[in-house]
């Protein structure tokens, strides 16, 4: 059985995930896509062996999968047709999700299901492991090229200037809700974190605009019951958005191949 997949945005994120499935992936079939610049698209999509549909946000919820990969501002106008059509939500932009907890239950009134891909994380399953029992902690730190923080809506609303640094410099300590909501387009990773885990408020998270690294930089500790375990994963940034690392798109492929094989590792 093959399932049908819309995208939303063609930016870093959607178009390479949109080639790799026109190249094939079995059990899989993209035949929507949702973008702000259709002129764009249709010269993005001119080589495809099979062309999607451009369509309106809310129209992807024709397909099986919605895989969501636009502005945090845009989340709603994907995620609610989507979920209210009962479909399978693919959600990129975990920050945006987390001050709307409450689509868990509309998801479950109309049968859809919402699945957060690992993104640019990892250890996501030992994550989820320990919190089936006590946690003391789950932290956090993320280090970034300054130019992949510019722009975040907490430094301008704090006048935190990242340009033109010499040293690394601390710009945000606090949980993960708040995070989510001054860097939305940096922190998905903390907000998939929290949610695997103790969730947003427990979740602690330290950013730092680091001129001494070309990578972003995430480190993870985690002190529970069961365990305590530390991760490091080093990003690199993508080619056409400095805020996003290329293991993000390779995450969601992996996701929804993931929805279709037979064979699920992990839990």
């Amino acid at each position: 059985m093959t399932m049908t997949v819309g995208i939303a945005g063609l930016g870093a994120i959607g178009l390479p995930l949109a080639r790799a499935l026109d190249a094939g992936v079995e059990g899989l079939s993209l035949i929507a896509v949702s973008v702000r610049d259709q002129t764009k698209a249709l010269a993005n999509l001119a080589g495809f062996r099979h062309p999607p549909r451009l369509v309106e946000l809310a129209d992807l919820a024709a397909a099986d999968i919605v895989v969501e990969c636009v502005p945090a501002a845009l989340f709603e106008r994907v995620a609610l047709p989507a979920i209210d059509a009962g479909r399978i939500l693919v959600v990129l932009s975990a920050g945006a999700l987390l001050p709307r907890m409450h689509l868990m239950r509309r998801a479950v009134a109309a049968g859809g299901r919402i699945v957060v891909p690992t993104g640019a994380l990892i250890g996501l399953d030992a994550v989820r492991a320990a919190a089936e029992g006590p946690v003391e902690s789950v932290t956090i730190e993320t280090r970034k090229p300054p130019n992949g923080l510019e722009g975040a809506p907490y430094l301008v609303k704090n006048g935190i200037s990242v340009a033109g640094l010499t040293e690394p410099l601390l710009v945000f300590e606090g949980n993960a809700l708040d995070a989510a909501a001054g860097f939305p387009a940096n922190v998905n990773v903390a907000a998939a974190l929290a949610l695997a885990g103790i969730g947003p408020v427990r979740t602690k998270v330290r950013i730092w605009a680091d001129p001494g690294v070309e990578r972003n930089i995430h480190s993870i500790a985690v002190e529970a019951d069961a365990a305590r375990f530390a991760m490091k994963i080093e990003n690199v940034p993508s080619n056409d958005n400095p805020r996003t690392g290329k293991l993000v798109t390779l995450s969601a492929l992996a996701c929804l191949r993931g929805l279709v094989s037979p064979l699920k590792i992990g839990s």
